[in-house]
Parts: C-alpha cells; structure tokens; sequence
C-alpha cells in the first residue's frame, strides 16, 4: 500500500494536464509574496497527507498560492491551516495545533487531508475541465484509504468533487445539499457524510464560520467513529 500511496504522489508531482494552473503556481512561486521573500516556494501539485489508516478523509478545495503552493503540504502555512489544525487538534486528530511548514512535526492521527484539485488556481477558482483533469487522483487516492469512515468535505466545491468521485466509481447518489453541519448517510457501505463551510480567511474572518461551529462538526464525527 506505501508503495501505492508513493507511486501516485509521484504522479501528482509531476501533473502538468492544466497549463494554466501551472502557469499561475509557477509564477507565484516566482514573484513571491513579500512576507516570504526567503522562502524556496513548492510551486509544484501538492499530495494529500495524514494516517494511511485514518478513518476520517477530509477533503477541500485546492491549494492557497502562499500557503501549500509555497509550503508544500496541504492546509499548511496560512490562516485557513492553522484554524483547520486548532480544531483537529481539539478532538485528538492532530498532534498540534497549527500548520507552518513540512519540518514543524505536525502528524494527523486517524485523519488524511486532500483536496479535490492539486495546483493552486487564480482567484482560488478553478476551472470545470481543470477539476475533472484532477479527479482521478482524488479517486486513487480513495482506494488507498480502505478504513475511511466519514469524510468531511470543506465548502462546496469540496463537497462537489468528492461526490463526483463516488458517481464516477457507479454510485447512484442524488443532488445533496450544502449547509455548514449537514450530515449525510449514503447508504450501501459508503462512509458518512460530514458537511463545513470551507476554513478560507474569508469565511473565518468574516465570522461566516467561527471555531464554536468548525468545533461542532468535528465533535460530530469524533461521536461518530467512537459509535
């Protein structure tokens, strides 16, 4: 299975399908943002990470362009990472309570981290054709992870690409809706549906989505993996 899991890494890593995408990772990697004006930026596709046997999969949009584009591993280096750690944290699924770099010691426990496209997009908007270039990978990714049993998707576009995965492996799952704690059971065997605003900055500047309600949908499905 580590074979597995190394083989499409290296895939992903290598991914050129969306010359715009990787236009636009290349040269904010380039340009750089001032803050990190020292920084050697990734500017490459970024892999999911985590527990192998984790049986929470929790899946997002893509990559921030100073954030994983820069750091090279998901959710990591920005805002949006360290709000998604502190509440992992919280109920045990991580070791620590933010996200700076790929050195920083971080481990998630029981939980993997995807995102259903790999390159950062401009305007954190991607493309119909880009997303479906991505799906794939999101799809093998999937296979290697046999003890999932809930998925939290964050915002919709999360939420989107992880059930056009499932349409495309042949489940019949209709339209569902997207609310911030929504909770779905998909039937024949599929893991439970977790639902969470996206952990961008603008949501959680906003107060769109503070921690007391990020918190309560992962106490949800911490209740739920102990049942």
């Amino acid at each position: 299975m580590a074979d597995s899991h190394s083989k499409l890494n290296k895939e992903i890593v290598s991914c050129c399908l969306c010359p715009r995408l990787v236009e636009y990772r290349q040269k904010i990697a380039k340009e750089k943002r001032a803050a990190y004006a020292n920084w050697d930026y990734w500017g490459k596709p970024v892999i999911g990470f985590g527990d192998p046997a984790a049986q929470l999969l929790i899946v997002g949009l893509a990559p921030a362009a100073h954030g994983a584009n820069r750091t090279g591993r998901m959710f990591t280096g920005d805002s949006s990472g360290s709000f998604l750690m502190r509440g992992l944290n919280k109920f045990g699924f991580a070791n620590k309570a933010d996200s700076i770099s790929r050195q920083d010691g971080l481990q998630l426990k029981n939980a993997y981290i995807t995102a259903a496209i790999r390159c950062a997009p401009p305007g954190n908007k991607p493309l119909i054709d880009e997303i479906l270039n991505c799906r794939p990978y999101l799809l093998r990714e999937m296979d290697l992870l046999p003890s999932v049993k809930a998925v939290l998707v964050l915002g919709k576009i999360g939420m989107d690409g992880y059930l056009d995965v499932l349409r495309a492996q042949g489940h019949k799952i209709g339209t569902l809706a997207f609310a911030h704690g929504a909770e779905y059971d998909l039937g024949k065997g599929l893991p439970r549906l977790f639902v969470s605003y996206h952990v961008s900055r603008q949501n959680t500047q906003t107060g769109k989505l503070t921690p007391p309600m990020f918190e309560s949908v992962i106490g949800s499905i911490k209740k739920y993996l102990k049942d």
